[in-house]
Order: C-alpha cells, then sequence, then structure tokens
C-alpha cells in the first residue's frame, strides 16, 4: 500500500478540501449494492429511470472502472452563513436550497479534483479518474467507508466537523492507497430529520422515498406534482434542507470559505412575484451557472406557481394569472391550482 504524498495533501488544504480519506476497493463489499438494488425494487427512485438503468456500474466502482484500486473521497464546505429555514415562514419570498444560491458547485470541485488527480497520478505512475455526483459511483457509501463520515438517517453524509454541508468529490486510482478508518454511526437516538420532513419521506431511518422528496419534486420530477405533496412543499422552489439543517451536528459546522459557495443575496429570499415573472432569456441570465438553470425556466416556474399557491396571499394572483395562458400543459393547471387556492 502506498500513502499519499505530503505535496498531495498540503494541495488538499489549499484547494479547500477536507483532509482525503481512501477506501481500498477490494474491500468494498456489496452492502452498498444491496441497498441501491432494494431502493430500486421499491420503486422509490421514482420517475430517476437512469438509476434503475446504471444501476450494475454502480453497485461497485469496480464495474464502473475494472482497474480501479483506491477511492479517494474528499470534501469541500458549503456551510451556510444564516438559518436556511427561516425562509419557510416568508410566504411571499422563495426558498432555495443552500447548495444552489451560488455557482454550480461541480464546475467548482472537479477542476480541483483533476488538479489533485493529476499529482496522485504522478506519485503513483497509475491512473486516474475523477467523479463529482454525474457518473454511476455511489459517493455517499465510499465517504462513509472511507471515515470521512457517515450516512445519517436522512442518507446524507454527516461529518463531526462540518454537519451535514460537504460537497462530495472522489478520484479514482489504479493504485493501491492506504485505506483511512470508517467512521461510526454517531446518529443514536435522534429522529430530527425524519420528523421534520414536510412529506414523510423516510418510510423507516436510513430509507428515503424519493417520490415524496421535495428535493425529487422540485428538480427531478418533471410533470405535474400531486395536490397532497403540493400544498407540503411550501415555498420550496429548488430542493429542501430541512432533514440537513435540523441535524444536531450543525452546531460544529463552519461557514464555507470559497466565495463561489456562499449565497448571492439575490438568491437568499427572492420575492415569488419576480420569479414568476421571468422571461425564458431572464431566466437564463438571472441563473447562469447556477444549477437552477438546470431544471430550465418552464419547470422552474411551475415550482415557483405551486409556492404561489401556498403563499396564502391573495396579492400575488396576478403573478400566477400571467401564466394562466401558458403554453406548457403542467404550467398551465398550476397557475389554474395557484389561482384557485388563493381566490379560497
Amino acid at each position: 500500500m502506498t500513502a499519499l504524498s505530503k505535496r498531495v495533501l498540503k494541495r488538499c488544504q489549499a484547494l479547500g478540501f477536507t483532509p482525503p480519506h481512501i477506501v481500498d476497493l477490494n474491500q468494498f463489499g456489496t452492502v452498498a449494492g444491496q441497498g441501491l438494488r432494494d431502493f430500486i425494487a421499491k420503486h422509490h427512485h421514482g420517475t430517476m429511470a437512469w438509476l434503475a438503468e446504471t444501476e450494475t456500474r454502480r453497485n461497485h466502482p469496480q464495474n464502473l472502472w475494472a482497474e480501479a484500486r483506491s477511492a479517494i473521497v474528499l470534501g469541500l464546505n458549503y456551510g451556510p452563513e444564516t438559518d436556511p429555514l427561516v425562509t419557510l415562514t416568508q410566504k411571499e419570498k422563495a426558498t432555495i436550497s443552500v447548495y444552489a444560491r451560488n455557482r454550480d458547485y461541480h464546475d467548482i470541485i472537479k477542476g480541483r479534483l483533476k488538479e489533485l488527480g493529476g499529482l496522485i497520478a504522478q506519485d503513483t505512475h497509475e491512473d486516474i479518474k475523477v467523479f463529482v455526483d454525474t457518473a454511476p459511483l455511489m459517493e455517499k457509501p465510499l465517504a462513509a467507508m472511507s471515515g470521512l463520515g457517515w450516512q445519517g438517517k436522512h442518507t446524507n453524509l454527516v461529518n463531526r466537523d462540518y454537519g451535514s454541508w460537504l460537497f462530495l468529490g472522489v478520484i479514482l486510482s489504479a493504485a493501491p492507497l492506504t485505506p483511512t478508518p470508517p467512521e461510526i454511526d454517531h446518529c443514536g437516538t435522534c429522529r430530527g430529520c425524519l420528523d421534520i420532513c414536510p412529506t414523510d419521506a423516510f418510510p423507516a431511518p436510513y430509507q428515503l422515498d424519493a417520490r415524496k422528496c421535495i428535493s425529487y419534486l422540485t428538480i427531478e420530477h418533471k410533470g405535474a406534482v400531486d395536490e397532497d405533496l403540493r400544498v407540503k412543499m411550501g415555498n420550496r422552489i429548488y430542493g429542501c434542507d430541512d432533514c440537513l439543517a435540523v441535524c444536531p451536528w450543525n452546531k460544529f459546522a463552519q461557514e464555507a470559505s470559497e466565495i463561489k459557495l456562499k449565497a448571492r443575496p439575490d438568491l437568499e429570499a427572492p420575492d415569488l412575484a419576480a420569479l414568476a415573472s421571468l422571461s425564458d432569456a431572464e431566466f437564463r441570465t438571472h441563473f447562469s451557472g447556477s444549477p437552477i438553470k438546470r431544471i430550465g425556466r418552464t419547470q422552474f416556474i411551475r415550482n415557483v406557481l405551486y409556492a404561489i399557491g401556498n403563499s396564502a396571499r391573495p396579492d400575488l394572483i396576478n403573478a400566477a394569472v400571467q401564466h394562466s395562458d401558458a403554453a406548457d400543459a403542467v404550467v398551465r393547471e398550476a397557475a389554474k391550482w395557484a389561482i384557485e387556492r388563493l381566490k379560497s
């Protein structure tokens, strides 16, 4: 086994990453893969067909790249400066998930991973590949096995120093590197993340039914959202941080130091009426470089209309009326639903 060089460790710190944690992929096992198969068998993945289509490659890193011997797992802190749930009570405002309040983290992390991977390849004389959750790779189980944290009852990674606020990046290496010990589960009897979920998306601790998750509904789900779920979405228009924000381990969390991950003031509590009025060109300009741009204006306006319908603010009726004759049927229905809710 080979240890990472001092220059790699020093560069990790300079780039804002946590210390690197390492998994021996020959010891990765099958537990995570079985969990993925169970998740798909229960149809908890909803319309994310790509999860089922890539299940075989996803359930073990060596199915993705047979030559891989080690996984180097890194975290980048995106801890918020303020309580991310405070806007939930401001019904005329929109609530956007912390991670989407500035630049797309994929763009920030991938280049840094490539730089580190290049140094590791130079040191080990073996190939590397870098991943930032866009490939069929299970980053969270890898992070837990590496010791970077543990998967909490909300299924997300929790770290003792950063709470629930870490982006994950993985470098696979063909070199056999010295592994770091796994982290144990420190959730104890706490149920905070399970009990706060507005849609009861957790059928049991450590299990998520994505079909009820507001992050899934606002980002991945393309059609109309069932009415019994949309009324529980409140003013969340992109993602949901409830289960992350309530974790008691966040008391040790630190604010993000990376300026590109600090919230843009205009995305901390934007007005629903202003968002509803964005034209296609304005939407693309306003969210340039943001992960929000990836869902497109049509789905974005659908989410905004659901939030308007939940606002109990009749003064927002005109913001919904402007979409009552939209070309898209889902948007038209969302506008009609919002108008009826506000009139009643």
